[in-house]
């Protein structure tokens, strides 16, 4: 008998009810994959690949190289997958992102690495920097509805949380800082978690208030409460002034901009603050006047002595104000620079303290005008148009929230532009996912259509 004769009468044509099993199938792969590489990327944001360093060891401030290529490695083909996954079907929203005020900062940051004073470190750093900003500003489009993000973003954040709280309880000395610190030995007892320093652990704490506030708000009871006061806690323990005092404040005035009905009322309520609070502290190093105001206030606005480094980083903007030093390449090799007696320390310090001004230092005043519009204005503009087409209300807030945690967290600390920061990938998720509110209709209320 001829076999293949025989095989051919047996095939039976394939049913229209196992075409659409196999079609389901694969759809829920393809789902399945997406939340996959959102959790993935917050994980490897949040959690890095070299969770809890020993800071009581002398390398620990040290760059390993084959650990920093795995981290360029990982990030890259994270990116790469998530492009790949969210080119097949949201099309219009990539499509959406190529602005002019984007290819300008795009292209101004190209010409400012090509004059930088250490052209291979900031080529270096900014592929770094392009896949974690790709993938922050993908993984709004990532999960394909609103129930599928909020369980990728609970689901990192309780992870988190689990492993920090894990490792107070179970390897206190490579979660809390301590006297055998080499560098801040100062800080002993804050909790850090698995994070390096305790400036890292407590922005991303209140930035997790926030999370769970936003799930509880959205219907998750469990996790969502959970969520905020395991952050809170984990908040406090940090000793993070900075951001405890920022976390309810700034929750307050995002709460007062959503119910505000005119963009210049929003603008008033976000801005005006902003700039005031820049003012008594870059500003008071500026103007005399301003330098005596800040004296009477009962609190130290220059932060424990932060405004030798801000001198500091203003006389190298006048050295370069149009063109800048370079791309996250100034504050590598600053010890040899000149400073005011009494100051020489401000040269060891690893930024200006300051996003606004550090920009200014790094890819200069135009750099610096181009993220003012694309990543402080047009947000707010983007918030009132998803606002007034009801787009989203309960997910917009939390952007908005965490949008402007950003803004205020920028005026004392430098995070802006900052490759591998946690902050930077959480403010750029909302910039993004404000970006998608205002242009696109959601599905149930949950995430712009495809």
């Amino acid at each position: 008998m001829d076999r293949s004769a025989a095989d051919t009468t047996d095939v039976e044509a394939p049913s229209l009810g196992h075409i659409l099993r196999e079609g389901l199938a694969g759809l829920n792969a393809m789902r399945a994959a997406r939340c996959l590489v959102a959790i993935a990327a917050l994980l490897l944001i949040l959690v890095t690949l070299d969770p809890f360093p020993d800071l009581r060891s002398e390398d620990a401030a040290t760059v390993v190289g084959g650990r920093m290529a795995l981290t360029y490695v990982a990030w890259g083909l994270l990116a790469a997958v998530a492009v790949l996954l969210v080119a097949v079907t949201d099309a219009p929203a990539l499509k959406s992102l190529v602005t002019p005020l984007h290819v300008c900062l795009v292209g101004w940051l190209l010409i400012n690495i090509v004059f930088s004073e250490s052209r291979g470190v900031s080529i270096q750093r900014f592929v770094l920097a392009a896949s974690v900003t790709s993938l922050a500003v993908l993984l709004p489009l990532l999960p394909p509805t609103q129930r599928s993000f909020n369980l990728c973003l609970g689901a990192a954040a309780l992870a988190l949380l689990a492993l920090c709280y894990l490792g107070v309880v179970l390897a206190p000395q490579y979660s809390i800082h301590t006297a055998l610190d080499v560098t801040e030995p100062q800080l002993a007892g804050d909790w850090r978690g698995s994070f390096g320093h305790k400036n890292v652990a407590s922005p991303v704490m209140t930035v997790l208030v926030y999370v769970g506030i936003y799930l509880s708000a959205v219907g998750s009871f469990v996790m969502g409460p959970a969520i905020a006061v395991l952050a809170g806690i984990f908040l406090i323990f940090t000793g993070g002034k900075t951001s405890s005092v920022l976390c309810l404040a700034i929750y307050a005035l995002a709460s007062l901009v959503y119910v505000a009905r005119s963009l210049w009322l929003k603008r008033l309520i976000c801005f005006v603050p902003l700039i005031a609070m820049n003012l008594l502290t870059v500003g008071s190093v500026l103007s005399p006047a301003l330098g005596a105001m800040t004296r009477l206030l009962p609190l130290d606005p220059t932060f424990t002595g932060r405004s030798a480094i801000w001198e500091f980083a203003l006389a190298a903007v006048a050295e370069k104000p149009l063109i800048g030093h370079g791309y996250a390449a100034f504050w590598d090799d600053v010890s040899a620079r000149q400073t005011a007696q009494g100051a020489e320390w401000a040269t060891s310090a690893a930024h200006s303290h300051n996003s606004y001004l550090d920009l200014a230092v790094t890819i200069g005043l135009p750099g610096l005008l181009l993220v003012i519009l694309v990543f402080v204005l047009a947000p707010l503009r983007n918030f009132q148009s998803a606002q007034a087409h009801n787009r989203g209300s309960a997910l917009a807030k939390l952007f908005l929230t965490v949008w402007l945690f950003g803004l205020y967290y920028g005026a004392t600390e430098t995070f802006l532009l900052e490759r591998q920061n946690p902050i930077w990938f959480m403010f750029a998720l909302a910039v993004a996912g404000l970006h998608f509110l205002a242009r696109f209709q959601c599905v149930d209320q949950t995430e712009p259509q495809r």
